[in-house]
C-alpha cells in the first residue's frame, strides 16, 4: 500500500478555493504599499520595465514549477517540503533540500504577525477616534514610533498597550485558523476575506479617484498629476531611460517585489499545491492566482496609495518615502486620511484591508511548519498547533523587546526574508529543471492543465530563469550583504536576531534528519 493510501489525505474544496487561498498568500503589505513606494522611487512607468520582465521570466514560471512540485510531492503521500523534495528528487537525503522551504515562513512569520498587529491597531485607533492629530506629519510619525516601540528596547512592554493586545489578538487568530485546518480554516477563510478586502480596497479607490482638485490654491495637485506622478516614465535629471535601466538597483527591487507579488521562493505553494488531487489543473490555478494578485498590486495598490499621497501632500513628501513600505503605510498615508473627507472612515477601511491582507499571507506561512510537524515529527494537530505557537511567539517577542529602529526585525527581514528566499527559488528551479529533468516536469504541469503552456517554457525555466536568479542574487548580494554584515558586529539587536534564526534552523535541520532516517526505514521492504 502506498503512502497516499495509509495516511488520511486532506485536499481542497474547490478550485476556487486554492486559487484564493494562493493569491491570498501573496496578498498583503508589499500590493499596496511596497510596490507603489517602489514604483514612484524609480520612475513610474520605468520601474515597470524591469518589473514585468522578473514576472515573464521567473515569476510566473517559477509559479508554476512550485505548483507541479508540490502536486507531484502530494501524489506521494507528502504534504512538508523536506518530504515533497525527497520524493521529487529520488535522493536519500534529498529532505535536507526543504529546511529552508520550512525555515523561510517561519521565520517571516515571526515578524511579519507584528505588522499584522500594527495593521489591527490602526484600524482599531481610526475606529475609536484616536488617530484624529490633526494635519501635522510629526504627530503622526511619534504615534507610530510610540506604538510600536522604535525608540529603544522594551518599550512595547505594557499589557494594555493597545499594539500587543492587537498581537495577541493576530497570533489567536492565526492559530486558531491553522487548527482548524485546510478547507475549514485556511481555505474557508480565505474565500471571505479575499472578496471583503478587495471590496473595500475599491471603496477605497472610488474615493481617492473622485477626490478630483482638493485645494484650489493648488491646482497641479489632483487626481490626473497624481496619478501621472505613478505611472508615467519619470528620467531622472540628465539621464536616459537607458541609463536609469543600466542601474542594477532597479533590477533588484523590481526582481524582490516578484518574489512578494508571485509568493515564490516561500515554501507556501508547494505546501498548498500538495493537497491537489492528482488531476487537478495548476497551469490555469497558477495563472489565476497570480493574476489576482497582480489586480490588487497594479489596479489598487497602484491606483490608491501614491496618487492619494501626491493629491494632499504633494510630490517632495512621496519622494521622501518611496520604497519604504513603513514610511509610506504608517507616516504619510495616516496624514492623507486627515486631510481627506470622510478620512476616519476610509482609514479605518484601508488599515483593516491591509489587516486582512497581512492574515491571509500569515496563515500561508504557518501551513508549511505545520505540515513537517505533523508528518516529519508525527505529532497530532493539537500539539503541533501548541509547538507551533509556543516557538513562533517566542520569535515574535524577540521582534518585539528588541525594538529599537526595527533592528531585529529589518536583519531578520534580510537574511531571511530577502537571501533565503533568492536560495530557495533557485533550489526549486534547479530541482526542477535539472533533478527531476524539464520533460517530465513539464509533464507534471500539463497533467490535467486546462490551458496550454506559453512555446519557450522549457528553455527560460532550464536556462533562463536560473541565469537571471544567480545573476540578480549576486548584484543583491554586492550592494548589500556588507551592510548586513556589518550591523551583525556592530548592532546587538540584529545579532541575536540573526543568533536567534540560526538557532532554530539547527532544531529544523536535526529534526528533518531525524524524519529522513524515519522515511527511509518505512521504504524498506
Amino acid at each position: 500500500m502506498s503512502r497516499a493510501d495509509e495516511r488520511s489525505r486532506q485536499h481542497w474544496g474547490s478550485r476556487l478555493g486554492v486559487v484564493l487561498a494562493v493569491a491570498g498568500s501573496a496578498v498583503g503589505l508589499g500590493n499596496f504599499l511596497r510596490f507603489p513606494g517602489l514604483a514612484a522611487k524609480y520612475g513610474g512607468g520605468v520601474f515597470l520595465i524591469p518589473y514585468f520582465v522578473a514576472i515573464l521570466l521567473i515569476g510566473i514560471p517559477i509559479c508554476w514549477v512550485e505548483w507541479a512540485i508540490g502536486r507531484r510531492g502530494g501524489r506521494a503521500g507528502f504534504n512538508s517540503a523536506p518530504g515533497i523534495l525527497r520524493s521529487v528528487t529520488g535522493w536519500r537525503n534529498g529532505h535536507f533540500l526543504g529546511v529552508l522551504a520550512v525555515l523561510v515562513p517561519f521565520i517571516v512569520y515571526m515578524y511579519y504577525v507584528y505588522i499584522e498587529a500594527w495593521c489591527m491597531a490602526y484600524a482599531w485607533s481610526y475606529a475609536t477616534g484616536q488617530l484624529s492629530l490633526g494635519g501635522e506629519p510629526d504627530a503622526y510619525a511619534r504615534f507610530f514610533e510610540t506604538l510600536v516601540g522604535t525608540e529603544a528596547n522594551g518599550s512595547v512592554t505594557n499589557l494594555q498597550s493597545p499594539v500587543l493586545i492587537a498581537l495577541i489578538a493576530s497570533i489567536v487568530l492565526n492559530l486558531a485558523l491553522i487548527y482548524r485546518g485546510l478547507t475549514r480554516g485556511i481555505e474557508a477563510f480565505c474565500s471571505v476575506a479575499m472578496p471583503v478586502l478587495i471590496v473595500c480596497a475599491v471603496l477605497v479607490l472610488i474615493r481617492v479617484l473622485t477626490l478630483g482638485t482638493p485645494n484650489p490654491e493648488l491646482p497641479q495637485q489632483n487626481v490626473l498629476n497624481g496619478l501621472g506622478f505613478m505611472w508615467n516614465p519619470k528620467l531622472a535629471d540628465g539621464q536616459s531611460l537607458f541609463d536609469m535601466l543600466a542601474n542594477p538597483e532597479i533590477w533588484l527591487q523590481a526582481t524582490g517585489q516578484v518574489f512578494f507579488s508571485v509568493s515564490i521562493g516561500f515554501g507556501i505553494i508547494i505546501s498548498y499545491s500538495s493537497y491537489l488531487r492528482s488531476d487537478d489543473d495548476i497551469v490555469l490555478s497558477g495563472l489565476s492566482s497570480a493574476s489576482t494578485n497582480e489586480f490588487c498590486e497594479l489596479c489598487l495598490g497602484g491606483l490608491i496609495t501614491i496618487p492619494a499621497a501626491f493629491i494632499f501632500l504633494g510630490p517632495a513628501p512621496v519622494e521622501k518615502v518611496g520604497g519604504s513600505t513603513f514610511g509610506l503605510g504608517f507616516y504619510t498615508l495616516p496624514v492623507v486620511f486627515q486631510h481627506m473627507p470622510l478620512g476616519a472612515f476610509f482609514g479605518f477601511l484601508w488599515f483593516f484591508l491591509l489587516f486582512l491582507a497581512a492574515v491571509t499571507s500569515s496563515i500561508s506561512m504557518l501551513q508549511p511548519v505545520l505540515a513537517f510537524l505533523e508528518e516529519g515529527m508525527r505529532l497530532t494537530r493539537a500539539r503541533a498547533v501548541a509547538l507551533l505557537g509556543f516557538v513562533s511567539t517566542a520569535g515574535t517577542g524577540l521582534v518585539v523587546y528588541y525594538s529599537r529602529n526595527l533592528l531585529a526585525l529589518d536583519a531578520m527581514d534580510f537574511w531571511i526574508g530577502q537571501v533565503g528566499i533568492f536560495l530557495l527559488a533557485t533550489t526549486l528551479v534547479v530541482v526542477f529543471s535539472w533533478v527531476l529533468g524539464t520533460e517530465r516536469g513539464i509533464a507534471e504541469i500539463r497533467r490535467g492543465a486546462l490551458l496550454e503552456l506559453p512555446p519557450g517554457f522549457a528553455f527560460v525555466i532550464k536556462y533562463v530563469s536560473p541565469t537571471y536568479l544567480l545573476v540578480i542574487f549576486g548584484l543583491f548580494l554586492v550592494e548589500n550583504a556588507s551592510t548586513y554584515a556589518t550591523q551583525l558586529v556592530e548592532q546587538r539587536e540584529a545579532g541575536i536576531a540573526v543568533g536567534f534564526v540560526l538557532v532554530i534552523a539547527s532544531l529544523l535541520t536535526y529534526f528533518i534528519h531525524k524524519a529522513g532516517r524515519r522515511w527511509t526505514q518505512e521504504e524498506r521492504p
